[in-house]
């Protein structure tokens, strides 16, 4: 099979609007969260989100065609166009029916559908629905979206797996890239669920955290305290290559792809398995898949999102798998910076991952208080301040709702 490569990054997240930001944001600790202000939080028991900042959709896309997109979507068309700039690929130079887009979103166009339900509801039922409201809502529209703009007709379509969806995504596009069927793949997530029904539905279920007091410290992965995740929104894009394509039109190359893999937990709709038996065999898969050992990864971004189950469960996993490995390497979790962007998370955390061994650093598991007794102090969880080291590969673990695990190995370039 081909060698495949990543020669392209775009993000907008809750620490920042673009790459060289959300590096600044990773490098420096920053936290993301604070009071909601995209609608009235009085009455909700959350009251605090890790939104996209002094953002203007209309300083990048035209104003009639921002009418015409859920903010989900207009997401990742500025993240896509990011990457694509990034990676220096020019539609007239390319074979368009060699690139594909793979872009997913674990919810999709939520904003507009509350928006029309809303109405339909003050409108006293009368169905006045705006005409683009499907187009708008449907999860696969993203992806459609950038393919239409660039003229990119090789595959296109979503992967829908809850929060693990752009990792899967991301290790689709790694498959069909290795396996001929496409050149270039355009490839991540995207999420805008800080609205009131997914703030409501997710602290109906008591995964959010309450910290309503402080926000800035409420998403704390691994602390003894931690008493839920804090909702983010965002996307994240990243250009996917196969290495000779790559070098043929004199590509930066920025890391390579090596291994991925999917698994179950088969065990509950939310919860984790309590030993975290799909984390790690899913890991497993993903070292077996790139031909590795333990040893050789030096940072894990874990999924980590600051809720009492899942945070142990991951550990336990790693555990199992790294063995005393797991005292060598790094771990951390992102979300305590940008909150958890559902189907969005496994992209910027990927991107994140291609910055650790850009730069050589492990960003920080931020908030951390009070150390929990079930996790072994020998762990180098990255607490609070970034560490410098030396970074050969990362590991990026995503799990979503029903079960749904996906990890990706990134490793540095070489010849």
């Amino acid at each position: 099979m081909r060698r495949v490569v990543i020669t392209g990054i775009g993000a907008l997240t809750p620490i920042g609007n673009n790459i060289k930001e959300y590096l600044d944001g990773l490098q420096k600790g920053t936290s993301g969260a604070g009071p909601i202000t995209h609608f009235d939080t009085t009455n909700f028991k959350t009251q605090f989100a890790c939104e996209v900042k002094n953002f203007n959709a209309e300083d990048f896309i035209d104003k009639k065609e921002v009418r015409r997109l859920d903010d989900f979507a207009i997401y990742a068309m500025v993240a896509a166009d990011e990457a694509i700039a990034h990676a220096g690929l020019d539609p007239e130079k390319l074979d368009l029916d060699r690139v594909g887009v793979v872009i997913s979103s674990g919810i999709g166009g939520l904003t507009t559908l509350e928006k029309e339900v809303e109405d339909f509801i003050l409108g006293n039922g009368m169905p006045r629905y705006n005409p683009f409201l499907i187009p708008k809502m449907i999860i696969d529209i993203a992806s459609g979206h950038v393919s239409m703009k660039y003229g990119f007709r090789g595959v296109n379509y979503a992967i829908v797996s809850a929060c693990a969806s752009s990792s899967h995504a991301l290790m689709n596009a790694f498959d069909l890239v290795r396996l001929g069927r496409n050149d270039v793949i355009i490839t991540g997530g995207t999420e805008a669920t800080v609205i009131k029904v997914a703030v409501g539905g997710f602290g109906a279920m008591k995964a959010l955290s309450t910290r309503n007091d402080d926000p800035a410290t409420a998403s704390r992965p691994f602390d003894l305290d931690r008493d839920g995740f804090v909702l983010g929104e965002g996307a994240g894009v990243l250009v996917v290559e196969e290495l000779e394509h790559a070098k043929r039109r004199g590509a930066n190359i920025l890391c390579e792809i090596v291994g991925a893999g999917a698994t179950a937990d088969a065990y509950h709709i939310t919860a984790p398995h309590p030993e975290g038996l799909g984390a790690a065999n899913v890991m497993k898969a993903a070292l077996a898949d790139a031909r590795m050992n333990p040893d050789e990864v030096d940072y894990i971004n874990v999924h980590g999102t600051s809720t009492p189950l899942g945070d142990v469960a991951e550990v336990k996993a790693i555990q199992q798998v790294f063995g005393d490995n797991i005292f060598k390497l790094n771990v951390s979790s992102t979300k305590s910076m940008t909150g958890h962007l559902l189907g969005a998370a496994g992209a910027i955390e990927a991107i994140a991952g291609v910055l650790s061994i850009q730069h050589q650093f492990i960003p920080p598991t931020i908030n951390h208080f009070t150390d929990d007794p079930e996790l072994d102090p020998r762990i180098n969880l990255t607490f609070n301040e970034a560490q410098q080291r030396e970074v050969r590969a990362v590991l990026s673990n995503t799990f979503g709702f029903g079960g749904h695990n996906g990890s990706v190995i990134l490793k540095k370039f070489v010849e």
